[in-house]
């Protein structure tokens, strides 16, 4: 008995052990510009910064800027930098608010999206993207080719103990009895 119980205890260790690094998901911790914040003139290039590094790769990461009149204000391709992302910017055009919208991988390989805005209060001169032109779509809205269908971290746990639990039960059950 005591020799199952310490496969038990051992086995949910190292569950849990393996289990943490799984969890950390990527954090916005800032942005440029601010959230929430009232702009005289638009930016030239939106930087978000996040607490882990963001995993590079050509299409991997999605920036897009999105205008008060639903039109796409990005400039092109995000770029990656370790922890931070950055995407250049058009010269905005009509008043309103702006939603810069983002969809990144995290460096525990998962995809983290969200949003920030900022309030144009001057209208600018600029024009938006063309169709043909956007190097982005708006992430979270469904037209970013993402079904947001991805498994919770919960569901490989159960999962692996499972597995685990059934491994343990066929391993005491040939190996549990001495020959007589």
């Amino acid at each position: 008995m005591r020799k199952l119980l310490a496969v038990l205890t051992m086995t949910g260790l190292a569950l849990f052990a393996f289990a943490a690094p799984a969890s950390a998901h990527n954090t916005l911790v800032s942005s440029n510009p601010v959230e929430n914040s009232s702009l005289d003139a638009g930016p030239q290039t939106v930087v978000l910064t996040f607490d882990q590094p963001v995993q590079e790769g050509e299409g991997l990461n999605s920036v897009a800027v999105t205008g008060p009149d639903g039109k796409q204000w990005q400039g092109g391709p995000a770029d990656v930098d370790s922890n931070v992302v950055s995407a250049p910017v058009r010269e905005l055009g009509p008043t309103g608010v702006y939603t810069i919208g983002y969809r990144i991988v995290s460096a525990d390989g998962h995809p983290v999206s969200g949003k920030v805005t900022f309030t144009l209060t001057k209208a600018g001169n600029g024009t938006p993207a063309k169709a043909s032109e956007n190097t982005a779509s708006v992430p979270g809205t469904g037209d970013d080719g993402s079904s947001g269908s991805g498994l919770p971290i919960w569901v490989w746990l159960v999962g692996a103990g499972v597995l685990l639990g059934a491994g343990l039960f066929v391993a005491l059950r040939i190996g549990g009895k001495q020959p007589e």
